[in-house]
């Protein structure tokens, strides 16, 4: 229980120190804050926090804390490791951000860290780039990021989650990438809890500081209105991601989860040709 709320506690301040960092940078605006709790008799059990901004750098960007208990269903128990011996039972903490920014010159990004526990228990998370401009400093940055803390892990850790994230964020209906990649971390349950944690919590603190720098660079770059219609169609490509193919959509509908909070990652404005 001690672990659960030190990891809780973690999460939530990575959040606020976000969100801060986030407002800094847009200059005058915030985050609206929409506090929820699971009434009792439903499913999922527990509460989170939804923090959406809409502004001048950031069109739109939410980061969610969840912090929940619950029993899943008898059918999609059979999917979760260590369901079935606890008769579905299963605890779960974490944190997902979705940016989708103004200037197209700046990539939209994904980032989540999280921890669920059944009769077993495992981190994932991780983070990948969208851009609709690619700029391979930018690329290299972030997958540097990204790799400081897997290689503090283990030799071959960053090789095997950059793999994983290649495979997980690519659209087989239209044979392509979604972005430039990142690490995709799934399942991560070693002997050793607090070398575990370390990782995703390296993951969080590198995806952070290399996306900022991101933005900072490319934010005040100019662009013309066929940059602008480029943009709105390649986020087409990311809500067909989102709705046909990710699993943390799936597992938030299925467990009973906060619908504003699961589709928070929807960008605010989409065209397809």
């Amino acid at each position: 229980m001690t672990f659960r709320n030190d990891f809780a506690i973690w999460v939530k301040d990575f959040q606020e120190r976000v969100t801060d960092a986030f407002e800094e940078i847009d200059g005058g605006s915030q985050f609206e804050i929409q506090p929820w709790t699971k009434p009792e008799g439903e499913m999922l059990q527990g509460h989170g926090e939804m923090r959406v901004m809409r502004g001048k750098v950031f069109e739109k960007v939410g980061v969610n804390f969840s912090h929940v208990h619950g029993t899943f269903s008898e059918k999609f128990r059979e999917k979760i490791p260590g369901a079935m011996e606890n008769n579905g039972k299963f605890w779960a903490c974490g944190v997902s951000l979705v940016a989708h920014t103004a200037n197209p010159k700046v990539p939209a990004v994904h980032m989540n860290l999280r921890r669920i526990e059944t009769s077993t228990g495992w981190f994932g998370g991780g983070a990948d780039l969208t851009p609709y401009f690619p700029y391979a400093e930018d690329t290299k940055l972030f997958h540097d990021a990204l790799k400081a803390p897997c290689d503090i892990y283990g030799a071959g850790t960053y090789d095997t989650y950059k793999k994983a994230a290649d495979e997980y964020f690519y659209l087989p209906h239209r044979d392509e990438p979604r972005g430039v990649g990142g690490t995709f971390i799934e399942g991560l349950s070693s002997d050793d809890l607090m070398k575990d944690w370390a990782l995703i919590k390296g993951t969080g603190e590198g995806f952070f500081e290399a996306y900022t720098k991101i933005v900072n660079r490319r934010k005040d770059e100019p662009f013309t209105e066929a940059d602008r219609e480029h943009q709105l169609i390649r986020r087409g490509r990311y809500v067909e991601f989102n709705l046909l193919h990710d699993r943390g959509t799936k597992f938030g509908f299925e467990t009973g989860g906060n619908t504003e909070a699961i589709l928070m990652s929807m960008p605010p404005i989409v065209k397809w040709p």
